[in-house]
């Protein structure tokens, strides 16, 4: 394990290293075999796409709409969010403050392949 790997991450750490809103506002703050660790802060829309392995979001700021599939559901801080792999996804009216802690894990595909 590495010195950095030991301390917490810190969102308002990893929220200020992330680009302007006018590009992908994503940052990977931890990689330990096939866990990744992000954070995630659109701005406006949220442009993504389905991913090829397993996440999930825990939204640390804001509020707004999560769409999956033909669902949507309302969310906020603290709320831990689920996608499989290749499933259709993405934040909807959310607020100009959301941001999420984004984790990818398991085989591409997900699990349940």
């Amino acid at each position: 394990m590495h010195e950095d790997e030991r301390r917490p991450l810190r969102m308002a750490d990893w929220l200020a290293a992330l680009p302007p809103a006018d590009r992908e506002r994503y940052a990977i703050a931890l990689e330990h075999g096939t866990l990744e660790v992000g954070v995630y802060a659109p701005r406006g829309l949220d442009p993504q796409s389905p991913h090829t392995r397993d996440e999930v979001y825990v939204v640390a700021h804001g509020h707004g709409l999560f769409r999956r599939g033909d669902g949507v559901v309302p969310f906020g801080p603290g709320d831990v969010l689920f996608v499989p792999a290749g499933d259709v996804h993405r934040f909807e009216r959310f607020s100009d403050d959301f941001a999420a802690w984004v984790i990818f894990y398991g085989p591409e595909g997900g699990e349940r392949a």
